[in-house]
Protein backbone atom coordinates (compact mmCIF):
# COMPACT_ATOMS: atom_id res chain seq x y z
CA UNK A 1 0.00 0.00 0.00
CA UNK A 2 1.69 3.49 -0.95
CA UNK A 3 1.11 6.23 1.82
CA UNK A 4 2.10 9.53 1.17
CA UNK A 5 4.16 11.95 3.79
CA UNK A 6 6.99 15.00 3.64
CA UNK A 7 9.97 14.26 2.00
CA UNK A 8 13.47 14.65 4.24
CA UNK A 9 16.47 15.04 3.91
CA UNK A 10 17.20 11.22 3.78
CA UNK A 11 14.97 10.86 0.68
CA UNK A 12 16.88 12.90 -1.36
CA UNK A 13 19.31 9.48 -2.80
CA UNK A 14 15.76 7.89 -3.47
CA UNK A 15 14.33 10.69 -4.88
CA UNK A 16 16.95 11.64 -7.22
CA UNK A 17 17.59 7.74 -8.10
CA UNK A 18 13.66 7.96 -9.57
CA UNK A 19 14.13 11.26 -11.14
CA UNK A 20 17.73 9.78 -12.95
CA UNK A 21 15.66 7.47 -14.41
CA UNK A 22 12.88 9.67 -15.98
CA UNK A 23 15.72 11.93 -17.03
CA UNK A 24 17.38 9.25 -18.93
CA UNK A 25 14.37 8.46 -20.45
CA UNK A 26 13.52 11.26 -21.87
CA UNK A 27 10.67 13.53 -22.89
CA UNK A 28 8.76 14.26 -20.06
CA UNK A 29 10.73 16.34 -17.77
CA UNK A 30 12.55 19.73 -18.41
CA UNK A 31 15.49 18.42 -16.39
CA UNK A 32 17.57 16.92 -19.11
CA UNK A 33 20.82 16.27 -16.83
CA UNK A 34 21.11 13.67 -13.88
CA UNK A 35 20.92 15.38 -10.55
CA UNK A 36 22.55 13.76 -7.05
CA UNK A 37 20.90 13.24 -3.82
CA UNK A 38 22.41 16.71 -2.60
CA UNK A 39 21.32 18.34 -5.61
CA UNK A 40 17.95 17.33 -4.03
CA UNK A 41 18.67 17.98 -0.63
CA UNK A 42 19.69 21.62 -1.66
CA UNK A 43 16.56 22.20 -4.03
CA UNK A 44 14.51 21.09 -0.76
CA UNK A 45 15.86 23.52 0.95
CA UNK A 46 15.68 26.72 -1.32
CA UNK A 47 12.64 28.36 -0.29
CA UNK A 48 11.93 25.89 2.39
CA UNK A 49 9.55 27.99 4.34
CA UNK A 50 7.56 28.55 1.51
CA UNK A 51 7.76 25.07 -0.37
CA UNK A 52 6.64 21.53 0.39
CA UNK A 53 7.82 18.38 -0.48
CA UNK A 54 5.76 14.76 -0.64
CA UNK A 55 7.01 11.28 -1.08
CA UNK A 56 4.49 8.37 -1.63
CA UNK A 57 6.42 5.32 -0.20
CA UNK A 58 5.29 1.08 0.71
CA UNK A 59 5.43 -0.31 3.94
CA UNK A 60 9.15 -0.72 3.41
CA UNK A 61 9.98 3.13 3.01
CA UNK A 62 10.85 2.60 -0.76
CA UNK A 63 9.68 5.93 -3.14
CA UNK A 64 7.62 5.57 -5.54
CA UNK A 65 6.98 9.53 -6.77
CA UNK A 66 7.43 12.58 -4.99
CA UNK A 67 6.15 16.12 -5.83
CA UNK A 68 6.66 19.16 -4.63
CA UNK A 69 5.68 23.21 -4.46
CA UNK A 70 7.68 26.39 -4.42
CA UNK A 71 7.49 29.66 -5.25
CA UNK A 72 8.71 30.59 -8.86
CA UNK A 73 10.09 34.43 -10.02
CA UNK A 74 7.45 34.21 -12.77
CA UNK A 75 4.81 34.19 -10.70
CA UNK A 76 2.77 35.97 -8.29
CA UNK A 77 3.77 35.75 -4.83
CA UNK A 78 -0.14 34.07 -4.02
CA UNK A 79 0.89 31.15 -6.69
CA UNK A 80 3.51 28.24 -6.54
CA UNK A 81 5.09 26.20 -9.18
CA UNK A 82 4.73 22.49 -8.88
CA UNK A 83 6.55 19.48 -10.15
CA UNK A 84 5.39 15.35 -9.98
CA UNK A 85 7.73 12.34 -10.57
CA UNK A 86 6.18 8.83 -10.58
CA UNK A 87 8.46 5.94 -11.18
CA UNK A 88 8.70 4.69 -14.55
CA UNK A 89 6.07 1.77 -15.12
CA UNK A 90 4.30 2.90 -11.84
CA UNK A 91 2.11 5.61 -13.31
CA UNK A 92 -1.74 5.63 -13.53
CA UNK A 93 -1.70 3.46 -10.13
CA UNK A 94 -3.02 6.45 -8.21
CA UNK A 95 0.48 7.71 -6.82
CA UNK A 96 0.16 10.65 -8.60
CA UNK A 97 -3.70 11.67 -6.81
CA UNK A 98 -2.39 10.89 -3.36
CA UNK A 99 0.28 12.77 -3.91
CA UNK A 100 -1.48 15.72 -5.33
CA UNK A 101 -3.88 15.35 -2.49
CA UNK A 102 -1.42 16.56 0.02
CA UNK A 103 0.02 19.27 -2.32
CA UNK A 104 -3.60 20.70 -2.19
CA UNK A 105 -3.38 20.81 1.34
CA UNK A 106 0.11 21.81 1.83
CA UNK A 107 -0.10 24.83 -0.66
CA UNK A 108 -3.57 25.69 0.86
CA UNK A 109 -1.48 25.75 4.39
CA UNK A 110 1.25 27.97 3.05
CA UNK A 111 -1.01 30.94 1.93
CA UNK A 112 -1.08 30.17 -2.09
CA UNK A 113 -4.69 30.71 -3.47
CA UNK A 114 -3.42 28.87 -7.08
CA UNK A 115 -1.19 26.51 -8.39
CA UNK A 116 1.02 26.86 -11.55
CA UNK A 117 2.13 23.56 -13.30
CA UNK A 118 4.60 24.62 -16.16
CA UNK A 119 3.65 21.21 -18.76
CA UNK A 120 6.92 20.32 -21.90
CA UNK A 121 3.71 20.65 -24.47
CA UNK A 122 5.52 17.24 -26.01
CA UNK A 123 4.74 15.99 -22.76
CA UNK A 124 1.30 13.87 -22.72
CA UNK A 125 1.16 12.36 -19.82
CA UNK A 126 1.78 15.37 -17.65
CA UNK A 127 -0.79 17.24 -19.78
CA UNK A 128 -3.13 14.38 -18.89
CA UNK A 129 -2.18 13.89 -15.18
CA UNK A 130 -2.12 17.77 -14.61
CA UNK A 131 -6.15 18.18 -16.56
CA UNK A 132 -7.53 15.54 -14.89
CA UNK A 133 -6.36 17.25 -11.08
CA UNK A 134 -8.78 20.33 -12.47
CA UNK A 135 -5.91 22.40 -13.82
CA UNK A 136 -6.51 24.58 -16.76
CA UNK A 137 -4.57 26.09 -19.85
CA UNK A 138 -3.88 29.46 -18.84
CA UNK A 139 -0.56 30.39 -21.20
CA UNK A 140 2.30 28.82 -23.21
CA UNK A 141 5.46 29.62 -23.42
CA UNK A 142 7.11 29.03 -27.35
CA UNK A 143 10.18 27.97 -28.00
CA UNK A 144 11.83 27.13 -24.16
CA UNK A 145 15.42 26.34 -24.37
CA UNK A 146 16.19 23.16 -22.04
CA UNK A 147 19.73 23.21 -20.37
CA UNK A 148 20.63 21.02 -23.35
CA UNK A 149 20.13 23.08 -26.10
CA UNK A 150 16.96 21.40 -27.27
CA UNK A 151 13.64 23.69 -27.71
CA UNK A 152 10.34 23.08 -27.02
CA UNK A 153 6.81 24.43 -26.06
CA UNK A 154 5.34 24.51 -22.36
CA UNK A 155 1.76 24.60 -21.65
CA UNK A 156 1.09 26.18 -18.66
CA UNK A 157 -1.98 25.18 -16.28
CA UNK A 158 -3.41 26.43 -13.52
CA UNK A 159 -5.24 24.71 -10.37
CA UNK A 160 -7.18 27.69 -8.40
CA UNK A 161 -7.49 26.47 -4.38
Amino acid sequence: MIHVRSAGALDSRSMAELLNQIIANGGTTALVKPVTARYISDWMNTNADMSAWSVATDSEENVHGFQWIAPHPDLPPEACDVASFVRIGQTGLGIGSKLFEATVQNARALGYSWICACIRADNEGGLIYYQSRGFEDYGLVRDAQLDDGRRVDKVLKRYDL
